[in-house]
């Protein structure tokens, strides 16, 4: 039996003749308020004469209504292990050692974890290498997880299989083998032995392959200054806590010069309780945060900095150099000089002036002092790019003799100065790969666009220093359609392995020795004893020794006679920016 029901307000709507009650009713809606004759007419709607109050009631009444009507949410299934893996406790965090190694940040890392995701980046404590979480290391775990990676292969920004744009390359180097044109590949700095390894062996199957590295903000003069002295591309590394006086000729050693990575030995030597305190003279031109932190500052321009360097050679050398510095530079310049002296071998010199004659320069006043902060004998491998090889790379693209161009890591349509030339000869080369986390400038100009692993997805290795090794493992199964550089280099050679034996087998013949590689893996770093720490890299023979004085003569004298007119510029990179690959990182 149906039933209709009556609700009242209150007892006086019982009585339907009460007039009060009629007249509440009646002033309650005053008038019909017509919605849709209004929103219906568009000649109605522009010639409404709607008060703002109306406005708002039935913007508030389809407000609610669409709010309401959107309350039911998505059915998500949670789904319990059929057997909970042993390692894993919900609720309880796992951390698993690993390396980034993105060509601008290197350093050894814990990653904390939750059920499989990680969430937090962690120092990893047993590394003995000088790279540290900075700020943008800690954000790197945010970018894993970004929306707006390319989440496929792409032929020219449209997704594409994985075996289209394996057979393209496959087809093309083997078309180019014999061909008398290059197969270049254009990478990141890498830092990594089997990654070196594994390029030789790319090589030997097609032997008119080359290999550059290439460094988005270069350090190509300190590299070419270390490699003119002792043998070697890389780059000297600094114990700051073993020195009681610090000298930098603009170098933000707490920020991103060389590599970064300095902040806790600087701070290690700076601790009042503890009886150490270093003495810090910066002499730069912008104020940065170690100029900040510097016991004396001396702000001087560029060129000033280069005179005074070769000023501070001389008085060293019990030379002379003749400079047109004002007196009040001199005196900071004679001042400096008497404390490196007092101090001797407990002083140390560093340098961010972009000429391999202030490198050279740098190099052998620490070598003069015998300084224990400076260390030649595990030199830093955290910057190996070329930048005359890359200008090269564009002059043999623009003629033609660059049949394919396989990028990982790098952006140089964003990053290199004349990226226009580089645009000209990239339309020369006739199939072009970018291996890539995100779209960017490149890989609009490219044929193929293969989607990269983040880091935290990879299997891989380096030596940050001469001697001093890391594993990288993953810590979450790829979350994309993705692909690693260096599987694809298995791939395209006809290779079957992955690439986690591929480094498993390296480590065990070249690196490990005895070792564990469980062990290693787990500690993600493994120090080599096959080199001793008194073995310095390989200087110059004795036979060269006068010719090399000369040289370096020459260099303080080039320095003392720098010339200038009016304003001078100063480019240098931020912790907050690096070199601009996670821009779209909102941390």
């Amino acid at each position: 039996m149906a039933s209709n029901k009556i609700y009242w307000k209150n007892e006086e709507e019982l009585n339907p003749n009460d007039s009060m009650v009629q007249k509440l009713s009646e002033n309650e809606f005053p008038e019909e308020i017509p919605v849709d004759e209004f929103l219906g007419d568009k000649e109605t709607l522009s010639d409404s004469k709607t008060n703002r109050r109306d406005f708002l009631k039935y913007v508030g009444f389809s407000t609610a209504a669409a709010s309401v009507a959107a309350c039911e949410g998505p059915v998500i299934k949670s789904i319990p292990y059929v057997v909970q893996p042993e390692q894993i406790v919900p609720g309880v965090a796992n951390y698993y050692a690993t390396t980034i190694a993105n060509g601008f940040d290197f350093a050894s890392i814990l990653i904390k974890t939750r059920e499989g995701r990680p969430i937090k980046v962690e120092n990893n404590k047993e590394a003995k290498t000088s790279g540290s979480a900075n700020a943008r290391i800690q954000a790197s775990v945010l970018s894993l997880y970004d929306s707006t990676r390319v989440q496929g292969p792409l032929s020219n920004g449209e997704p594409v299989e994985w075996a289209i744009l394996d057979a393209n390359v496959k087809a093309k180097l083997g078309a180019l083998k014999d061909s008398g044109r290059q197969v270049v590949l254009l990478t990141q700095t890498y830092a990594s032995p089997s990654t070196a390894n594994l390029i030789a062996d790319f090589t030997a199957a097609f032997p008119n392959t080359k290999h550059i590295a290439y460094d988005a903000i270069s350090q190509d003069t300190a590299l070419n200054a270390f490699e003119m002295t002792y043998g070697e591309r890389a780059m000297a590394d600094y114990h700051f806590e073993k020195a009681e006086l610090i000298v930098s000729f603009g170098a933000d050693f707490l920020g991103d010069w060389q590599g970064g990575g300095y902040d806790a030995g600087y701070s290690r030597g700076r601790v009042p309780k503890a009886g150490k305190m270093s003495r810090h003279i910066q002499f730069e031109s912008n104020m940065s945060l170690t100029g900040a932190n510097a016991d004396k500052r001396i702000p001087l321009k560029p060129s000033e900095q280069k005179k005074a360097l070769a000023a501070l050679y001389g008085k060293l050398n019990n030379g002379k150099v003749s400079t047109d510095l004002s007196e009040g530079v001199l005196a900071m310049v004679d001042m400096t000089a008497a404390e490196i002296r007092k101090m001797g071998s407990k002083a140390v010199v560093v340098s961010g002036i972009d000429d391999v004659d202030a490198q050279r320069v740098i190099l052998a006043i620490n070598e003069m002092l015998s300084s224990e902060a400076f260390d030649t004998s595990a030199p830093k491998y955290t910057r190996q790019g070329n930048t005359e090889d890359v200008q090269q790379l564009i002059t043999d693209m623009k003629a033609g003799s660059v049949g394919m161009l396989i990028m990982d890591g790098v952006n140089p349509m964003f990053t290199l100065p004349n990226a226009a030339d580089f645009a000209e000869g990239l339309e020369k080369v006739d199939v072009s790969v970018t291996f890539s986390t995100n779209w960017n400038e490149t890989t609009e100009r490219t044929q193929f666009t293969a989607a990269a692993n983040h880091y935290l997805e990879s299997w891989g290795d380096a030596e940050l220093k001469k001697g001093h090794y890391s594993l990288m493992q993953p810590t979450i199964k790829e979350l994309f359609d993705t692909r690693q550089f260096q599987q694809a280099l298995l791939s395209w050679m006809g290779n079957d392995q992955s690439y986690y034996e591929y480094i498993k087998n390296f480590w065990t013949t070249s690196v490990l020795g005895d070792a564990s590689w469980n062990q290693a893996l787990h500690d993600g770093v493994f120090n080599s004893t096959n080199m001793s720490e008194d073995t310095t890299t390989s200087e110059v023979p004795d036979d060269s020794e006068a010719a090399d004085n000369m040289a370096l003569m020459s260099a303080v004298q080039r320095l003392a006679m720098t010339t200038s007119e009016g304003m001078e510029l100063v480019l240098y990179p931020k912790i907050g920016m690096g070199d601009g690959q996670q821009a779209n990182n909102p941390w």
